[in-house]
């Protein structure tokens, strides 16, 4: 097979290993630079050019799109999948991973546990959002961050509003989330490949930090997870329409509660944490399913 992976730098641990698995089972793994993909978008010949020349004949795609860059990569992934090559994980799908209010929103219409979680525009309604939460402490979120960056604990109720009221002079958008005390600065990251989990680790936050990503200094290990927990992982990553993601849940002692879902998860933290091939499911996941012209939201919402 012929596959390209959007990906800005191939020396990254999860972008070797994906074409270290690829070429062990005798594919090609073509790294493309997401942003200097160039879109012919024509009617019934819609192509990408990449350094000047047109891309032709890939079986399957792999997204490994910056956050930076979410809403150029959406685009030339729209295009691939436009052009018929076979996406790991499709436009829409990342699309709702990337939006954390939007992928709440879709976890409450099927039900799945979250932390109480509050969204509001008019900084006059710190008060009210802080009420819903259950008061301080709270965790404040930008809508956009990825690896904990812009995660604020709320430990008081002035310092809540103060984080609050300064991101909001930013003009950002943010989520307030009720603080799982009992998790103990530890979440759950399980990845999903095709609608089964094929790996969990636990992350624990550095000394001092409620934040467990491994990006800030956290430490992970091999984990065993409960039937509830594989089951909220699974239903996760389907009402998202992800093939591939991380879901990273919290135990809290009414149950898991999911924190977001990422659909570009890394592979050196879990690899390393459980000694598993991980990269090497995802190719044969790509064996099984990519098909040209197989391509067709799923989830809802």
């Amino acid at each position: 097979m012929k596959i390209a992976m959007l990906a800005r730098n191939p020396k990254l641990y999860s972008h070797q290993r994906l074409v270290e698995a690829a070429e062990e089972r005798g594919h090609t793994m073509h790294i493309l630079n997401t942003l200097r993909c160039t879109m012919n978008i024509t009617s019934h010949r819609p192509s990408i050019l990449y350094n000047g020349e047109t891309l032709t004949g890939f079986d399957a795609v792999i997204p490994r799109i910056g956050a930076s860059i979410t809403h150029y990569g959406l685009a030339v992934l729209r295009q691939f999948e436009m052009m018929g090559v076979w996406p790991l994980n499709e436009s829409v799908a990342v699309g709702r991973s990337r939006d954390k209010l939007r992928s709440m929103q879709i976890f409450a219409k099927h039900g799945l546990g979250l932390p109480v979680t509050a969204f509001a525009h008019d900084p006059k309604q710190t008060d009210e959002v802080l009420k819903i939460v259950g008061g301080a402490p709270a965790v404040i979120k930008l809508l956009e961050g990825t690896q904990g960056i812009g995660v604020v604990l709320g430990e008081t109720a002035n310092s809540a509003k103060s984080v609050i009221e300064a991101f909001r002079g930013l003009n950002v958008n943010i989520l307030v989330q009720e603080f799982i005390k009992e998790a103990g600065s530890s979440d759950i990251r399980i990845f999903v490949v095709g609608g089964k989990v094929v790996a969990a680790m636990m992350r624990t936050g550095a000394e001092g930090d409620f934040r467990s990503n491994l990006h800030r200094g956290g430490t992970a290990k091999m984990v065993k997870i409960t039937p509830e927990e594989r089951s909220t992982a699974v239903r996760a990553a389907k009402v998202m329409g992800l093939n591939v993601a991380g879901v990273d849940i919290l135990r809290a002692n009414h149950g898991p509660v999911i924190m977001e879902v990422n659909s570009s998860p890394g592979l050196e933290g879990i690899e390393n944490a459980t000694g598993k091939d991980v990269a090497g499911m995802i190719i044969e996941f790509i064996e099984a399913k990519a098909k040209p012209g197989n391509t067709k939201t799923r989830g809802k919402g």
